[in-house]
């Protein structure tokens, strides 16, 4: 029954492809956007991703996966959702038979992301996982088994790299318009505020080096172009009496090709958003460099690197979409949330070996 549904819904897309003006373009005045169910209904569901797909212009959000029965009113209410496209986590698999959903997207701990990517990739149905990926890059390469024997696209929530001004820091470590690149300084962490209890619990993923310690090594990757060939780490907390499980802080020196050294710093207990690169024969940086209310840069040039309009997830949503509705690659697949996994292992393996030296 699947395996039916799933060649109307593609025979579906080939069909629509034959009456495009020229190849590789989509006349989207005649498709429908897709529909997304958003599965977990916490803090970035209900203040970011739902109200950034009222934004979109290639999906729209038609259902929803909870286990909190009292929130499904207020989401009922706010968004019109249908009482045919709510599940919650024991039925999520009878969304293989809704017509109207073409997208789960996954906004679970972490710790739940490898079990519920894989249960949404078996609906047959395009699965968006937020970022990080998963606790080990094992479970990363299982989420990327699963849509790939289903024959779905998977796209983790890497809203930066749709970001214009991070795409641009992309771009400038392939033009290297500054000269080589000499070094690299990293860091996102806040302070203040309650920190989710599932983010101080190990087995759930939590902890600073997952949460926002993704996104200091996944700048460091995309700003010098380049994969690291060692990595040492320290971690430390402050407040032992919170942390039991997980770092609150951690510090790490990463290497890579050509003598290159990312120094990185991800913390709960301290404000930090910036990423700065030198090079030869200038520098640049952003600041914040992974803020929801824009990012911003300068250079030694005098260039200025205002924030772009659009909220991120909106257009992180939309790029995911269109590569869905054009058939092509997606900008971040699953092997790039697996290689941030697999580096923060040898980090938490470093600091656990007093700072010694792992190489990847």
């Amino acid at each position: 029954m699947k395996s039916r549904r799933n060649f109307i819904r593609k025979s579906g897309l080939l069909l629509g492809a034959a009456f495009l003006p020229f190849p590789g373009c989509i006349n989207f005045s005649q498709k429908k956007k897709l529909g997304v169910a958003l599965v977990g209904l916490g803090y970035y569901s209900t203040d970011l991703l739902a109200p950034a797909l009222q934004q979109t212009s290639y999906c729209e959000l038609k259902g929803i996966v909870t286990g909190s029965p009292e929130k499904i009113p207020v989401w009922k209410q706010r968004y019109g959702i249908k009482d045919s496209n709510i599940y919650n986590y024991q039925n999520m698999h009878q969304i293989a038979d809704n017509d109207e959903i073409d997208v789960i997207y996954i906004v679970l701990p972490t710790g739940l992301h490898a079990e519920y990517a894989i249960k949404a990739a078996n609906t047959g149905k395009h699965v968006w996982c937020e970022k990080p990926m998963a606790r080990t890059a094992k479970e990363c390469q299982q989420i990327i088994d699963a849509c790939n024997a289903n024959k779905v696209k998977l796209s983790i929530g890497y809203r930066m790299q749709h970001e214009k001004n991070t795409k641009t820091i992309m771009e400038w470590a392939k033009t290297q318009p500054y000269g080589q690149i000499q070094e690299v300084s990293s860091q996102a962490g806040y302070n203040g505020g309650t920190i989710n209890p599932w983010k101080l619990k190990k087995e759930m993923g939590g902890g600073a080096i997952y949460d926002m310690g993704v996104y200091t090594i996944n700048a460091a990757r995309y700003s010098t172009g380049l994969e690291p060939v060692a990595v040492t780490a320290t971690q430390s907390t402050r407040r032992p009496e919170i942390f039991t499980e997980v770092d609150e802080t951690t510090e790490f020196k990463m290497e890579f090709p050509g003598g290159i050294i990312v120094n990185g710093k991800t913390s709960f207990g301290q404000n930090l958003n910036k990423l700065a690169i030198t090079a030869k024969d200038g520098w640049y940086y952003l600041e914040p460099m992974q803020a929801y209310s824009g990012v911003r840069g300068k250079t030694s040039d005098g260039k200025v690197l205002a924030p772009m309009g659009k909220t991120q997830q909106a257009v992180q949503m939309d790029d995911d979409a269109l590569a869905i509705l054009e058939d092509r690659p997606v900008r971040v697949p699953g092997e790039e949330g697996m290689k941030d996994i697999a580096i923060v292992e040898k980090i938490n393996a470093s600091a656990a070996n007093g700072s010694q030296r792992v190489s990847l």
